[in-house]
């Protein structure tokens, strides 16, 4: 089991790789991977029962997790790759011709991907899915599935959570990068969303809010999402976009911008190389 000193450093270094990839990449969108990365880390190196050697896109006899906000993929394929999925060095791939990292997650090109996604607000449908099936098939796995702030203006978030409610998904974990930004600007100025926490609850689910960059309060957080109660569970992560980098962080800006070779390097120099660069 990894300690919150090694979830830590893991977290450093796939803070790296989004930078570098993206970096090399000249697009993508670093902001919301960076808020990411943390919980991102916590789930896949102490959370999830999910073992790259016997995955399997069926998603049976293991744990699920589905990428919503398919733009997070940069933090999706950092986290996939330090975990075992695939070599680091395709990272270095990421949106260029002919890679199987391409700019959203598809499936069929590396291990570790249920879903595709891109199309905003579909993955918690398909996440209460597998959950769905996962309770009619009697097993004790639990679908998980990350959503972002400014994703939740789509109506099919609001859909999935009713269903989620009505079948008593309980093994059905959202969660949610509360960073308070989109690519418009922060969220308030946009939609007017700010109190994510009383929506869900008035949706009927069970809602958990944590620090993001706090590893304790992180898997504090994963652990009270696993209570039986015939609810599903949302984790409202509070986090600031672009965390790690000080001039990443807490703008909008970042959200879909891509840092040229001068910026890659001022914000490789901010974050710990823990398991070797790709």
């Amino acid at each position: 089991m990894k300690s919150t000193e090694e979830l830590s450093n893991i977290a450093s270094q796939v803070r790296r790789d989004i930078v570098r990839m993206v970096s090399a990449a000249g697009s993508g969108h670093p902001g919301g991977s960076m808020s990411s990365a943390d919980f991102m880390t916590a789930l896949y190196f102490r959370v999830m029962d999910q073992d790259p050697a016997t995955w399997t896109r069926s998603a049976e006899g293991q744990d699920a997790f589905i990428l919503s906000a398919g733009h997070l993929a940069p933090v999706y394929y950092a986290v996939l790759a330090r975990a075992g999925y695939f070599e680091p060095a395709l990272l270095g791939t990421l949106r260029k011709f002919g890679s199987k990292l391409q700019g959203h997650p598809a499936v069929d090109y590396v291990p570790g991907i249920f879903q595709p996604s891109g199309s905003l607000g579909q993955g918690l449908s398909a996440a209460a899915g597998i959950a769905l099936g996962k309770k009619l098939s009697g097993e004790g796995h639990r679908a998980y599935v990350l959503c972002g702030d400014g994703e939740s203006e789509e109506g099919q978030i609001w859909e999935a959570a009713m269903f989620a409610v009505h079948h008593k998904l309980d093994n059905l974990v959202a969660m949610t990068d509360w960073n308070g930004q989109q690519i418009d600007g922060p969220i308030v100025e946009i939609t007017g969303i700010d109190e994510l926490n009383e929506k869900w609850l008035a949706f009927g689910w069970d809602v958990i809010v944590a620090d993001g960059h706090d590893f304790e309060s992180i898997l504090n957080a994963f652990e009270l999402a696993k209570k039986a109660d015939g609810k599903p569970k949302m984790i409202l992560f509070k986090t600031e976009m672009g965390h790690g980098v000080d001039f990443m962080a807490g703008t909008h800006k970042w959200h879909g911008k891509a840092p040229n070779a001068e910026q890659c390097a001022a914000a490789l120099a901010q974050l710990k190389e823990t398991l070797g660069d790709y």
